[in-house]
């Protein structure tokens, strides 16, 4: 774990904890650091939720999929970031989504239990997780209310618009790079891949923008 206390550091759900503090995490919040080969499943679909996820390295993608296996990207976590606490923390007996990693990952697991209920030695920092957790579900759940925002838009280009708009936005800048590739951005928008991709020549053709595999400038 110790080369990845920056990261842990930098994590959401260590707001306002000490270094020193992050590596009593083992013992107390039952924590394991675990390796995921590409495209291995960390938390399989109808798996129990009891764990929180954190990258460590790497990067994972939030999938669910239909009765005939189609896949659609809730959304893409990469190093440092969090998942699976709305499920674990609600005790979910059977995840409606699975995880999994796009790349050789390092994932550092934290049993929820052990966050919500205070060991023995009553840590000073578990309030202060706590009051991370609360505040990150908070988060989650605006993230969520944005990504709607795309998908039920009616058209694919109303769809891209919706998106490529936010992205530009959370840059600071008309000119970026988005983490999906093709069939991903269609994933997560819940599009068809072929039409997104003619409806991107299109709008590229009316110089709405100018795009080169997943770089993108909004004119």
């Amino acid at each position: 774990m110790n080369n990845f206390i920056d990261i842990l550091n930098a994590c959401p759900l260590f707001y306002n904890i000490q270094k020193d503090d992050i590596y009593t995490l083992n013992s107390c919040l039952s924590a394991v650091k675990k390796q995921f080969k590409k495209n291995s499943f960390i938390f399989a679909p109808e798996q129990k939720a009891d764990s929180i996820g954190i990258v460590l390295s790497g990067a994972v993608d939030i999938l669910r999929e239909d009765f005939w296996g189609n896949r659609v990207i809730l959304t893409r976590i990469e190093s440092g970031g969090l998942f699976g606490e709305a499920f674990s923390c609600a005790q979910v007996e059977k995840l409606p989504v699975s995880v999994m990693a796009i790349e050789d990952s390092d994932i550092f697991l934290i049993n929820c239990g052990s966050i919500l209920i205070t060991c023995a030695d009553a840590c000073g920092f578990h309030t202060q997780i706590i009051k991370n957790l609360v505040r990150i579900l908070a988060n989650k759940n605006i993230m969520l209310t944005q990504k709607l925002e795309h998908v039920t838009q009616r058209t694919t280009r109303e769809k891209l618009l919706s998106y490529l708009s936010e992205q530009g936005r959370i840059n600071k800048s008309n000119i970026f790079d988005i983490p999906f590739n093709r069939q991903e951005l269609a994933d997560y928008l819940s599009v068809d891949r072929s039409s997104m991709s003619a409806e991107l020549s299109r709008m590229q053709n009316e110089n709405l923008l100018r795009f080169k595999r997943n770089h993108f400038e909004l004119l």
